[in-house]
């Protein structure tokens, strides 16, 4: 037993009178947005264990004394960490993530995506964890019917990453119906921006979103960033997406979980900021916030990528009391103050 798992009976003064720590499971805590999930966990007086397998994830990144290295496709590492810690629930940002690989190499992604979630819910399920989580995308609309995009719309995923979320998702209900397991699924956007301390951000390996990108060539670490596709029906041309600071994807998280473990039904909820951003939109506020001019070359389309795509997050706002707090500003600067500390 861990000198940290004694926190487990401590006990925290809270409004109204005392009451238990929680024990919070943050799977692939070491990554981008689970990082700053557990940052924030800790701050609210969590007590945050994180068990990652480093594929894509950094150590360095996670500030608790808590970690497990190891795989969900692991039962007896999940087993082990189970019998060790008496979870209260769990969250999960442990998928891969990237579409084009998606496309070209669906098994490893059905494999992770979906089959080690089902060792975990398993595990929940053995002992009687019935909080969960999931990490989910907008991906799972595919090529929208109108926008901005509500909860209600068909889900019509068009790639294999997509449609591994949107199994999850499926698979949640059935597990609710069959072992009472209640889940919170956040569909979210264009994920970006990095905690104000510039201590974790995002660092991805390799890289493919638009904003540490385009924060890298003004920073000289790349020769020209590419806007693929200038002839959409846009206002400029360019492809329009919604981008939601990191933080607040963590925040809409954490009041996720509380409204689960105080009661809550099981839901799913879209984030994003609302307000649509275009390829050159970002790139000109870029090299405003920077003070850097670089090289900027339009070239053909990428399959598969809609004109624009935004979020009604309307119901997180009425059903968790969410709002965005970071704005366009607020994301790049952030960004630029992490990748010039890297």
């Amino acid at each position: 037993m861990t000198k940290s798992y004694y926190f487990e009976y401590c006990i925290v003064k809270l409004q109204g009178g005392f009451q238990k720590l929680k024990n919070i499971l943050v799977i692939g805590g070491a990554g981008y947005i689970g990082s700053h999930m557990v940052k924030m966990l800790v701050e609210k007086g969590y007590n945050v264990i994180v068990y990652d397998n480093l594929s894509t994830g950094y150590k360095d990144l996670v500030k608790v004394d808590n970690f497990i290295e190891g795989d969900l496709a692991d039962r007896a590492k999940l087993y082990e960490t189970f019998e060790t810690y008496n979870i209260d629930a769990v969250m999960h940002f442990a998928a891969f993530i990237e579409v084009a690989e998606s496309v070209r190499n669906p098994s490893k992604y059905y494999n992770n995506n979906v089959s080690n979630v089902i060792n975990l819910l398993d595990v929940m399920v053995e002992y009687n964890v019935n909080y969960f989580i999931f990490s989910s995308s907008a991906a799972v609309y595919g090529q929208p019917e109108k926008v901005p995009i509500s909860e209600e719309q068909k889900l019509k995923p068009i790639n294999p990453y997509g449609k591994t979320k949107l199994m999850v998702e499926k698979m949640l209900v059935d597990y609710e119906t069959a072992y009472d397991l209640k889940y919170t699924c956040f569909r979210y956007f264009n994920a970006s921006g990095a905690d104000e301390s510039a201590k974790i951000g995002e660092k991805h390996d390799p890289e493919t979103h638009l904003i540490p990108l385009v924060l890298k060539t003004a920073l000289g670490e790349r020769d020209k960033i590419y806007i693929f596709g200038s002839d959409y029906n846009t206002r400029d041309g360019s492809c329009i997406r919604d981008y939601i600071h990191v933080n607040d994807i963590a925040r809409a998280h954490l009041l996720g979980l509380e409204r689960l473990m105080e009661g809550g039904s099981s839901e799913v909820f879209n984030l994003g900021s609302g307000e649509g951003y275009s390829v050159k939109e970002v790139i000109n506020k870029s090299k405003e916030i920077t003070a850097k001019d670089f090289t900027v070359e339009e070239t053909n389309r990428r399959s598969g990528d809609p004109a624009i795509l935004i979020a009604d997050s309307s119901k997180a706002s009425n059903m968790l009391g969410w709002q965005p707090q970071y704005n366009l500003d607020d994301i790049i600067s952030t960004a630029r103050k992490w990748h010039k500390s890297m």
